[in-house]
């Protein structure tokens, strides 16, 4: 019963470093901008179907679409992401130069940093609450006794309380990373 609450709080935790390893704004990294919706025949698709990112250098990004029609779509939605990025598009891609970080950016990054690890807080309770009903129904159809139940609940918000601190070790090392100049 365990092993599901398990499975669930580690996986919330490899997204939090996914969604914390997009954070790395004063670094040109194709993750930050892979998952951003663009339009493209009215139909919202992740740049990564639609475009070949790379690193041109460590502070530029480029940006190739598979459909050069595509190349303002694309501006246009890295202009108006959370990123706060100015692309320039060129003939057939489009660039994007890495700016310095701001004091200002650097506060407002470690906001969204906080809210990813809040998200993963809420997948790891939801993992514990799914958990909890699993262990609530095994004692009500007497597959387990009580003591078991309690024993299993007793486990289960160990490994909660566990990943908890994790989280909060991962926003305190992401934040000093983010504040460091």
């Amino acid at each position: 019963m365990l092993s599901k609450a398990k499975e669930g709080i580690d996986k919330s935790i490899r997204h939090l470093d996914v969604e914390f390893s997009k954070l790395q704004l004063w670094r040109a990294n194709p993750l930050l901008v892979e998952d951003i919706m663009v339009e493209q025949y009215w139909i919202p698709t992740p740049l990564k179907n639609m475009a070949w990112v790379s690193c041109l250098d460590s502070q530029t990004l480029t940006i190739k679409p598979y459909d050069k029609n595509a190349i303002w779509a694309i501006a246009k939605a890295i202009s108006d992401s959370w990123l706060g990025l100015n692309p320039q598009t060129m003939a057939d891609s489009v660039m994007i130069k890495i700016p310095a970080l701001t004091e200002e950016r650097r506060i407002e990054l470690t906001k969204v940093a906080k809210k990813i690890s809040e998200e993963a807080k809420i997948w790891v309770r939801n993992a514990r609450q799914d958990s909890l009903k699993m262990i609530k129904k095994a004692e009500d159809d007497k597959e387990i006794s009580e003591d078991e139940a309690q024993n299993l609940e007793k486990d289960l918000q160990k490994l909660v309380d566990d990943a908890n601190k994790k989280i909060e070790e991962h926003l305190k090392k992401k934040s000093e990373d983010i504040m460091k100049v």
